[in-house]
């Protein structure tokens, strides 16, 4: 089974720049889409164009052009779950869930502590939310969770760690959090291959930024250590434009 995860920064701006091309050639059984910036009402003439291989679940934020989250899969879930279950972040469009026979897929674009970490606060509550809606489906089935945690791990997983040490997606609450959860059974699957730096899914447009490799690395696919067996293949697709992030895959048995 072959997973993609992509932040778009907006359906319809990275479809003028390749999307549809991106997709046909890759032939994911899923496609993860963050910060679509839209809602599938809008986009009638993309959604035929897709929906003839792929069925849709959107979680679209209330406030126009802004977030949202959207899963693109080749076959019907056995239930599609939308939001967290909190209104505090659902009406952003945060989180989209589908559950299939042997697991569930989880895709989710986290909230950014912005300037001056003026939504750290925020951003940390929805972590503790999104931990406990994922404890919960653990109970029953593996979670593959892909998604924007805007978020750099590890020191590897940013070019500048020491110019962004107190900077929003690289504070210590940000990275302790990350850790912890993946203390509670998950895996990074990129890190199961990759062990050094230099490897990012995100660059700013500013100062030449991708060109030079000054990015960091805040795209994930988690997964269930119990999924190990079956994990095949994880990579950042670093040569895919569109946006200012790249997409990333994931290939599990």
């Amino acid at each position: 089974m072959k997973f993609i995860s992509w932040n778009l920064n907006g359906f319809q701006a990275c479809w003028r720049k390749g999307l549809l091309s991106f997709a046909q050639k890759e032939k994911a059984d899923y496609f993860l889409f963050q910060e679509t910036k839209t809602n599938p009402e809008k986009l009638d003439q993309i959604q035929s164009t897709l929906e003839g291989k792929y069925l849709s679940f959107w979680s679209s934020a209330q406030k126009p052009g802004y977030s949202g989250v959207a899963i693109y899969a080749k076959k019907k879930p056995l239930q599609v779950i939308y939001g967290l279950g909190d209104e505090r972040f659902d009406q952003e469009g945060r989180v989209v869930t589908i559950e299939e026979k042997d697991f569930y897929l989880v895709n989710a674009y986290f909230p950014h502590s912005q300037r001056d970490l003026v939504r750290l606060r925020f951003k940390l509550n929805f972590n503790e939310a999104f931990t406990e809606f994922c404890q919960g489906l653990s109970k029953k089935k593996p979670l593959i969770i892909g998604g924007d945690f805007n978020v750099a791990h590890e020191e590897i997983d940013l070019a500048r760690p020491n110019d962004n040490r107190h900077n929003a997606g690289f504070t210590e609450e940000e990275r302790a959090w990350l850790s912890g959860f993946l203390d509670q059974g998950y895996l990074d699957s990129f890190r199961q291959f990759v062990k050094d730096g230099g490897h990012y899914t995100w660059w700013s447009y500013r100062y030449h930024a991708r060109a030079k490799n000054i990015g960091w690395r805040i795209d994930y696919f988690l997964i269930s250590q119990s999924l190990q067996p079956r994990l095949k293949e994880a990579k950042i697709l670093t040569e895919v434009q569109g946006s200012d992030h790249c997409p990333i895959l994931l290939v599990l048995a």
